[in-house]
């Protein structure tokens, strides 16, 4: 294995490249890094084992930039990622490696963001294309994306795809790329389907093994909370109040969101300041001496702005957004614990990113406790704490006989009232409580937030289902399943769902797969909460959860599917259905379709006059069929682009 010692200038790297990693921070390569690099510039295939965060992103990019061709307006670099916030981060990265090379693009294609948008990105011929593969199989069937020049392919996370249900995609996508291509594939673990892959794929690979070496410390206090019900900000400030510490570093994604986070923090009464790459070094240093002598007590920083930074008085780090690799984490709550001392470290984690918070706790070996939101009777008792420790030190000063005097100099409000020394004090409490009241309203009541591991757990069943489909005999060898037959459970109360209409039906092709992929994904609600789906010509109807947050189903009318915006509109409660018993052919609407916890089905159509099966016909049971080629994409699934 390759020492720590080795630099990336003797890896070879282009001096564009060793410029760009020089204005990043980087000073030696990690272990995946040293090992895969010199393999990979040489143009052999690599098979890579190692676990988040262990710097493979670079491991493979900087080797692959390095033999592109600049004026090949053409896609040259593939890399297929399990989610679009992997395929972002990988292309931000990717950015950033290559911003010193002239004339390289990259561009980023994933479910759920608009086709114009990256259309017009195509056309600039961009040499790196990073993406989810259901996104990427889509444009393959437009012919909006052209592999003919493609020189390197990287499979980033392909224990995570198989894990997701994808790896059929995957595969697809690999038969369509010509050979002769260089191919880098990454996992944490390596089950049979992915050993299939290799075998199939690629060309006799140099395997790469790197055990973690990230470790945590035991004197930080370690808890993450699951975002639900408010907004990061205000939930950032309750925790905030909260929280005993000294100093405090936020930690944010974007260059942008340390500002927006700062501005929030000031207007709630905190001495905080933003520290970002663009500040000028004097600045910099300003900031971290205010940080250091108790002028300013929180920071809010992305993590290449706060590389070097050591402070002590540092006893509370706060993720705001969930950084995409395990090492990122160590290195955040390592800014606190310092010098003996016990430290504090809170993880805010969107469900969509729970994914980053299992591989964060699978690295380090370590399960996370869950926090609570601070309510509204400990934001109050905490408030009159803090208030009462301000009281104590003034009723210890030795200066409050001038005071004392001018208590007989407030007249009462009116002639011959005695003057109540408990109002009086009452009064002036009102007056010194500032723009924080001491009494708190009560918290309106929030919606269950979702029950955090479902979803995980259902696509570890998902990927096992797959694995085990090549061990079964041709469908036509395997009993079909009647309705009876199959285990059922009970749908949702009516009255807790409402129902909706959006302006998208069967004539624009859409099948309820799309309708629930797009709700599922764009709204990130599990479809256990989605009730009956009825699709029609030219619209259809949905039942979902009342109490739905307005910005939700705002976001939910522009949200497209297969391209065409669904500008949901509410009709009104849902209207319960009563139990007629055994379903009959033609009992349910054409396209009707039942959820809510229940098993999903295709509605039963009347059978067509050529005999042939009726046009969606089947059952809605999450696999695909073997004798049927893959399904189409839509913008939006999170079938497809998780």
């Amino acid at each position: 294995m390759a020492e720590f010692e080795t630099t990336f200038a003797d890896l070879g790297l282009k001096a564009t490249i060793l410029e760009a990693l020089n204005d990043l921070g980087y000073e030696k390569p990690s272990p995946i890094q040293a090992e895969c690099i010199p393999h990979l510039l040489s143009g052999r295939d690599v098979l890579g084992m190692a676990q988040t965060g262990s710097g493979k992103t670079a491991a493979f990019s900087l080797p692959l930039l390095h033999n592109i061709d600049p004026e090949l307006r053409a896609p040259q670099i593939l890399v297929l990622a399990p989610t679009r916030e992997l395929a972002v981060q990988v292309a931000e990265a990717m950015t950033e490696f290559s911003k010193h090379m002239r004339g390289v693009n990259v561009v980023a294609l994933y479910g759920g963001q608009r086709y114009d948008v990256q259309l017009r990105a195509l056309r600039q011929g961009p040499q790196i294309v990073v993406g989810t593969p259901g996104r990427l199989l889509d444009h393959l069937k437009r012919g909006t994306l052209d592999l003919s020049k493609l020189s390197g392919l990287v499979l980033d996370e392909a224990d995570e795809m198989l894990r997701m249900g994808f790896i059929e995609d995957v595969e697809t996508i690999m038969a369509q790329i010509p050979e002769g291509h260089q191919t880098a594939l990454f996992s944490a673990t390596m089950p049979e389907a992915i050993r299939r892959i290799t075998r199939r794929f690629m060309k006799d690979p140099q395997e790469v093994r790197i055990q973690s070496s990230v470790t945590t410390r035991p004197d930080i206090s370690q808890t993450f909370w699951s975002v639900h019900g408010m907004r990061k900000n205000e939930a950032l400030v309750r925790f905030l109040e909260a929280e005993d510490f000294d100093a405090a570093i936020i930690f944010v994604r974007t260059k942008n969101a340390t500002l927006e986070v700062a501005e929030a923090l000031e207007r709630s009464g905190y001495n905080s300041a933003a520290l970002n790459g663009d500040m000028n070094q004097s600045l910099r240093e300003q900031t971290l001496e205010r940080l250091k002598d108790g002028r300013l007590d929180i920071l809010i920083a992305t993590d290449v702005a706060a590389r070097g930074l050591d402070v002590e008085r540092i006893s509370l780090v706060v993720n705001y957004d969930i950084p995409m690799d395990s090492e990122s984490y160590v290195h955040r709550i390592g800014r606190t614990g310092r010098a003996g001392r016990a430290g504090r470290a809170l993880l805010f984690v969107e469900n969509r990113e729970r994914r980053l918070l299992r591989n964060i706790e699978r690295t380090m070996k370590l399960t996370i406790p869950e926090a609570d939101l601070p309510n509204a009777d400990l934001l109050g008792k905490r408030r009159l704490e803090k208030f009462a420790a301000k009281v104590q030190q003034q009723l210890e000063s030795s200066d409050l006989d001038q005071y004392r005097a001018l208590l007989a100099q407030i007249q009462p409000t009116a002639e011959g009232e005695e003057l109540d020394i408990e109002t009086l004090a009452a009064a002036l409490l009102k007056m010194a409580q500032g723009e924080r009241a001491l009494i708190v309203p009560p918290d309106a009541p929030m919606r269950p937030k979702r029950e955090f591991r479902e979803r995980d757990e259902r696509f570890e069943r998902r990927g096992n289902d797959r694995n085990d489909r090549n061990d079964r005999g041709p469908r036509g060898d395997r009993p079909e399943r009647s309705g009876e037959d199959r285990p059922r459970r009970e749908r949702r109360d009516a009255g807790d769902m409402e129902l909706y209409r959006i302006e998208v039906g069967r004539d624009d092709g859409v099948e309820v797969r799309h309708i629930v992929g797009a709700i599922a994904n764009e709204g990130d609600i599990s479809s256990r909460y989605i009730g009956n789906i009825k699709l029609f010509g030219t619209h259809s109807t949905i039942e979902l959860p009342k109490g739905m947050p307005g910005e939700v189903l705002q976001h939910f009318t522009r949200t497209r599917i297969l391209n065409k915006p669904m500008n949901m509109q509410l009709m009104g409660d849902a209207q319960p259905r009563p139990d007629r018993g055994p379903r009959r052919e033609g009992d349910r609407p054409a396209g009707e379709r039942r959820f809510g916890g229940g098993e999903r089905r295709e509605g039963s159509r009347p059978p067509r006059r050529d005999g042939a099966a009726p046009a969606g016909a089947g059952r809605f049971s999450g696999e695909r069929r073997e004798n049927r080629g893959p399904r189409r994409e839509e913008g939006t699934s999170r079938r497809r682009d998780a």
